[in-house]
């Protein structure tokens, strides 16, 4: 077993198992370059090509291979976590397995972390997706930024340099909605991002589609923010106000002109004052629900 690990590599691995090889062989020429003291960790998210079968037979070759092997397909997070529970290294580096995130740039990262980054983000600033691709993580961003009122990069991924103190307090987050930069963002340290090369895709499609990254937006949100229920407490009080204003309009025409209110007028009225009221009050219900979460 080897020690004083000076870098470990992170990946999760998922329907690119024709793509290790590959991987291996880069990282092992890059890694090179910087230190003879590094480990690769290679998380498989339950794969459903033969991918547990390249990992043990990498790792049979090169003892700086650890493979970890998931009993499901949990996601990309949760293979992320996994990876980084075993990690010995200084520093980290994660990044995806698919060869979109090139080896040879962690030298690139690496060199600007030791100019006195605790964290350096590879920012892809030409990406090599499809336009779908691009408009759905566009759209997750936007959701992202709005809900959780934070900053948010789209050509920012997982891929990056860490170091050892950063991913020590990343682990000791353990909540069940995950998101990797964000946690990293979360726990403070000097962040830096630099510009990366980002390399079309070797092998198989992307695990996430429109579907998944909205619901992976909204598990965020949820997790993180409290403005849909300060959105809908604004609403709740807004309908209430017009309602009021809408029904003082309706008893002055009938005092002052005489003009007869229909029935069915002040039903839905009086509906949308007492709805109007109900969702704020809900909302400032879930308010007080949310801060003993945070506690």
């Amino acid at each position: 077993m080897q020690s004083n690990i000076h870098i470990s590599v992170v990946t999760p691995v998922y329907g690119c198992a024709g793509c290790l090889p590959e991987l291996h062989r880069r990282l092992t020429e890059t890694l090179s370059t910087i230190t003879q003291q590094y480990e690769i960790i290679m998380v498989n998210d339950a794969s459903p090509d033969d991918a547990w079968d390249v990992i043990q037979l990498l790792a049979s070759k090169d003892n700086r291979v650890k493979g970890i092997n998931l009993s499901r397909n949990f996601g990309q997070h949760y293979a992320i976590t996994a990876g980084l529970d075993y990690v010995k290294g200084d520093w980290v580096v994660v990044m995806d397995c698919d060869l979109q995130d090139q080896p040879e740039e962690i030298v690139k990262m690496y060199s600007k972390a030791m100019t006195g980054f605790d964290v350096v983000f590879g920012r892809r600033h030409s990406r090599c997706d499809n336009v779908l691709k691009k408009m759905s993580s566009r759209l997750f961003h936007r959701i992202f930024e709005y809900f959780t009122e934070q900053k948010s990069d789209e050509t920012i991924a997982n891929f990056g340099v860490y170091s050892k103190s950063v991913i020590d307090n990343v682990r000791r987050l353990r909540e069940h909605n995950r998101c990797f930069p964000l946690f990293v963002r979360w726990v403070g340290f000097k962040i830096g991002e630099i510009n990366i090369e980002h390399a079309p895709r070797q092998l198989g499609n992307s695990a996430y589609n429109l579907h998944k990254l909205l619901r992976l937006a909204i598990n965020i949100v949820v997790s993180h923010s409290n403005k849909p229920l300060r959105l809908a407490i604004k609403v709740g009080f807004f309908m209430s106000i017009i309602a009021f204003i809408y029904g003082l309009y309706l008893i002055g025409r009938y005092i002052f002109w005489g003009v007869p209110v229909a029935g069915w007028t002040s039903v839905m009225v009086s509906i949308y004052f007492v709805a109007g009221l109900l969702l704020g009050n809900m909302g400032m219900l879930g308010l007080y629900i949310g801060k003993i979460f945070d506690e």
